[in-house]
């Protein structure tokens, strides 16, 4: 069914903002820290281990991808209730907060490949 789809996407983006701003919380920022990121790197680890496994049926599938067509203006409109304003008020920290996670998940990408074309 195509609503199991849009669930899977629904609670990796959950699990993804729960991530988020624990790791926020966690480096004393008041903001969510790769929060859409975390959602859809599990996204894709839950679907690449259900493909592999036959548990994802073609309607399941199409539930993610049609939110796969919506994601930029997702992410858009996610990013436009995010207070930039506030998270450069903290300082440097925030700078390092947003460049490190991001350098260090470009790193992790053939890790995940890897792992992903077992």
């Amino acid at each position: 069914m195509v609503i199991y789809g849009v669930g899977l996407l629904a609670f990796c983006f959950l699990v993804g903002q729960f991530i988020g701003e624990s790791l926020g919380r966690f480096l004393g920022i008041e903001a969510n820290v790769g929060g859409v990121g975390f959602s859809m790197i599990l996204l894709m680890i839950c679907t690449d281990g259900l493909q592999k496994r036959g548990l994802l049926p073609v309607p399941t599938e199409q539930g993610i991808l049609f939110w796969s067509t919506m994601y930029i203006p997702i992410i858009i409109a996610m990013s436009a209730t995010q207070n930039v304003f506030a998270a450069f008020s903290q300082g440097f920290m925030a700078l390092l907060v947003g460049i490190l996670p991001t350098l260090l998940l470009f790193l992790c990408i053939p890790v995940i490949i890897r792992l992903l074309s077992k």
